[in-house]
């Protein structure tokens, strides 16, 4: 089974820092400590109102830390003009609605028409790999794959917050897109919401390359450390991937 990347997304170590509204705890710290500590990329996700992550932040990462960074993004022209001048390895891009707490699911690429096939060939053209944030619907997987992506991330939120009945229900939808990815040419990738308790399955999908985990591993690093986490995650992926 190919190696699976862990993407640490920092967004909630600004979030902590502009609670207070100073420069404490910094995400470019906590960037490098997680490189330091085994993390295969970091993930950022600059929003429009800009609630934690800042310009400044993205900035420094990309240009103080040895990493791959992820971009997350909606397709707009303020963020792909970003993107095309930081030229991050990755970027991921993602619905975004103002007054919602987090990704509520997946962008409707059908819905989304030349607009996005627009804003993918652009940073596509820059030498960005493009993934596309979608529900594991074999509809939505293969209109990504006609725009021009490189890559979707599958929407892991209502399996990683489902009652533990149900949660096997939507696993089979995760094995289906995923399966439904490597079918129409795209590397695979997931997240949002995982934990330690729901990670495992997931990194058992051979065709999952990259997951993405910010929410859970930055808060229990208040109680584990951020280094201590990640190295545990980490484990539970080799195991997951018979390593």
């Amino acid at each position: 089974m190919t190696p699976m990347r862990l993407s640490v997304n920092i967004d909630h170590v600004a979030t902590l820092r502009n609670a207070r509204g100073g420069s404490f705890p910094c995400p470019v710290e906590a960037a490098r400590i997680a490189m330091g500590a085994g993390a295969d990329g970091i993930t950022m996700h600059l929003r429009e109102d800009r609630r934690h992550v800042r310009d400044r932040d993205l900035e420094r990462v990309s240009a103080e830390v040895e990493t791959r960074l992820n971009f997350e993004m909606a397709a707009t022209e303020e963020m792909v003009g970003i993107a095309l001048r930081l030229r991050p390895p990755a970027c991921c891009i993602v619905p975004e609605k103002r007054q919602e707490l987090t990704t509520e699911g997946g962008l409707d690429v059908i819905a989304a028409g030349p607009a996005l096939q627009n804003a993918i060939a652009r940073l596509a053209g820059a030498g960005i790999e493009v993934s596309v944030f979608v529900e594991a619907d074999a509809r939505q997987i293969e209109a990504a794959a006609r725009m021009g992506a490189q890559a979707v991330e599958l929407h892991t939120g209502a399996y990683a917050d489902a009652a533990h009945a149900e949660r096997e229900l939507h696993l089979a939808r995760l094995r289906q897109g995923a399966a439904a990815a490597a079918a129409a040419g795209l590397l695979c990738h997931a997240g949002h919401g995982l934990s330690y308790e729901t990670l495992p399955p997931v990194a058992a999908m051979p065709e999952v390359v990259e997951v993405s985990i910010g929410h859970f591993l930055i808060g229990q690093s208040v109680f584990e450390g951020l280094p201590a986490v990640i190295r545990r995650m980490k484990e539970m992926i080799a195991a997951a991937r018979g390593g």
